[in-house]
């Protein structure tokens, strides 16, 4: 633990205080100007800013039965406290309408000190849609930025693998207590994440996953950034909350174009029409980002073309995968456009699947991935 000059106790107390929030929290900070002094404070000062049910809440808060499991959890090596009175906190964080009291925080600290950008999309996310948001991710880290998102499935999980493929810089901010890993499918992920990089969550241990929770969790990954990019996003997408948290918290918002026919593209083409900055490569994102004095990258970021590993594959492998282009394709889509029979092309598509050029969607149709 890090946090010898700050007494986490008291913050870790009020946290636990049923029915009181990040914004009531802070109230209660300005008003009492600590967190000891808002436990010591009188039932009747304290009514004066709460209600009844939080005033009683915060007059028994230092006895709460989770109090003593956190600070033995606090007390455990890369497990962290940050409050507003932690040197960690971090200041663009703190500049925001509602910055959280206090985070908890498990990994390396000093992921913090980079400039972040955050990644999002749909947890709904194609397999193109995954792989260029690793690679948009790698390529980022590559150039000393760290890459924030929020541990979901789809281009969250993607995002976060990539950049453990280069530095490890990355941030998840969860909407659970950090002794939660939802969904539990990324357990593996996120054990790795604590190992190179940061978790953050501004819940207590225990917290489980609520959906109103995600919300406010997007505030915290937007204020972190310094430029939000959404790589693939549905026009009721949670992640378009986070680009419009981004825009009103003054940060620059990225968006990867993709085809008209596609409903994870209608999203960002929204974003696009809105103002956000269309991109292409990490070129497009670092160079509104100057004053950042960030490496140049010139990762490539959408392959294109025969690559050597399946080149050795019948003529008609190329020919089915230059017809395809890479919108999602049914077998008879393909077969039209290359001349071949869909017998033909469904053998092609085997073996292109084997290799990794294409991948089959839940509906049956097939997406070119390089």
């Amino acid at each position: 633990m890090h946090t010898a000059a700050i007494d986490p106790t008291p913050w870790i107390a009020l946290n636990l205080v049923d029915g009181l929030g990040s914004v009531t929290f802070c109230q209660l900070l300005l008003h009492f100007q600590s967190p000891e002094a808002v436990l010591n404070a009188s039932f009747s000062a304290l009514r004066a800013v709460v209600s009844h049910e939080v005033t009683q809440g915060i007059q028994s808060a230092l006895d709460h039965p989770k109090l003593a499991p956190t600070l033995d959890w606090l007390a455990q090596d890369d497990n962290h406290l940050i409050t507003l009175a932690h040197p960690h906190y971090p200041k663009r964080l703190l500049e925001t309408d509602q910055p959280p009291p206090l985070l908890y925080a498990k990994g390396n600290l000093q992921v913090l000190q980079k400039p972040g950008i955050a990644i999002v999309g749909s947890r709904h996310a194609t397999p193109q849609g995954e792989q260029t948001a690793a690679q948009f991710a790698e390529s980022l880290c590559r150039a000393g930025c760290s890459v924030i998102s929020g541990l979901a499935l789809g281009i969250d999980g993607a995002a976060h693998r990539g950049a453990l493929n280069a530095d490890g810089a990355t941030i998840a901010v969860v909407g659970t207590g950090l002794d939660i890993v939802y969904p539990a499918k990324h357990k593996p992920l996120a054990h790795l994440i604590a190992q190179h990089g940061l978790i953050l969550s501004e819940y207590a241990l225990g917290t489980p996953s609520i959906a109103y929770h995600f919300p406010r969790r997007n505030r915290i990954i937007s204020g972190l950034s310094v430029g939000c990019l959404v790589v693939e996003a549905n026009v009721d997408s949670g992640s378009l909350i986070t680009a419009r948290l981004a825009i009103e918290q003054g940060r620059e918002v990225f968006a990867i174009p993709g085809s008209i026919h596609s409903p994870v593209a209608k999203g960002c083409h929204a974003l696009i029409k809105q103002g956000a900055k269309l991109v292409e490569s990490t070129e497009d994102i670092l160079s509104e980002l100057k004053h950042l004095n960030l490496a140049s990258t010139h990762q490539p970021i959408s392959p294109s073309g025969l690559l050597p590993e399946w080149a050795n594959l019948p003529s008609e492998a190329s020919t089915v995968a230059d017809c395809m282009g890479f919108d999602p394709m049914f077998t008879e889509q393909i077969a039209t456009r290359a001349g071949l029979t869909s017998s033909q092309v469904s053998s092609m598509l085997t073996l292109l699947e084997l290799e990794g050029v294409v991948s089959q969607l839940a509906n049956g149709q097939f997406q070119r991935l390089v």
